[in-house]
């Protein structure tokens, strides 16, 4: 009888294990889903964005904040660049009407950067629909060093697929 006690305790110390391991795994998956955004409590463009993110399956959490300047200079964020809200995911910074699309791009290619912007608040990216024709515009990747154009929208599309619509 012993040897079946000490044999279920080891059977159990190993589901044990190898269930801690598979919620360790589980749980670092949804934090690399889950994005901070700071807004200001008024602001319906950010709140549009949001809602775009949560379509897209991202977790978001939202913190808001009457003053963002300090959360943007936190992250790194160039004054250039900035726009109506910031945020964080998995080690970047994301400024204004990001696409969800780019940002899973970023988080799968996962360049040397600090994050990803659109400079204000240009009509037809997400949280800026219109009636009207969208504006064309680009998602910049940035960091200390260097800016560069990460993806070029139209709208919500990207100008790839844009010209052959």
């Amino acid at each position: 009888m012993s040897k079946w006690i000490v044999g279920a305790l080891g059977a159990a110390l190993i589901a044990l294990v190898v269930g801690v391991v598979i919620v360790g795994e589980t749980s670092g998956q949804a934090s690399a889903q889950t994005i901070t955004v700071y807004k200001t409590p008024s602001c319906g463009c950010c709140t549009a964005w949001i809602k775009h993110l949560q379509r897209d399956g991202l977790d978001v959490r939202v913190f808001e904040r009457e003053d963002l300047a300090p959360v943007r200079a936190s992250l790194g964020v160039p004054d250039e660049l900035a726009s109506c809200h910031t945020a964080k995911i998995g080690g970047y910074a994301i400024e204004g009407h990001v696409p969800a699309a780019a940002i899973r791009r970023l988080l799968e290619e996962r360049p040397a950067a600090a994050g990803l912007s659109v400079p204000g608040m240009p009509m037809g990216s997400p949280g800026m629909e219109t009636t009207s024709p969208p504006d064309a515009y680009d998602v910049i990747v940035f960091s200390d060093e260097a800016q560069s154009v990460f993806a070029s929208y139209v709208g919500r599309v990207p100008t790839d697929q844009a010209s052959n619509q």
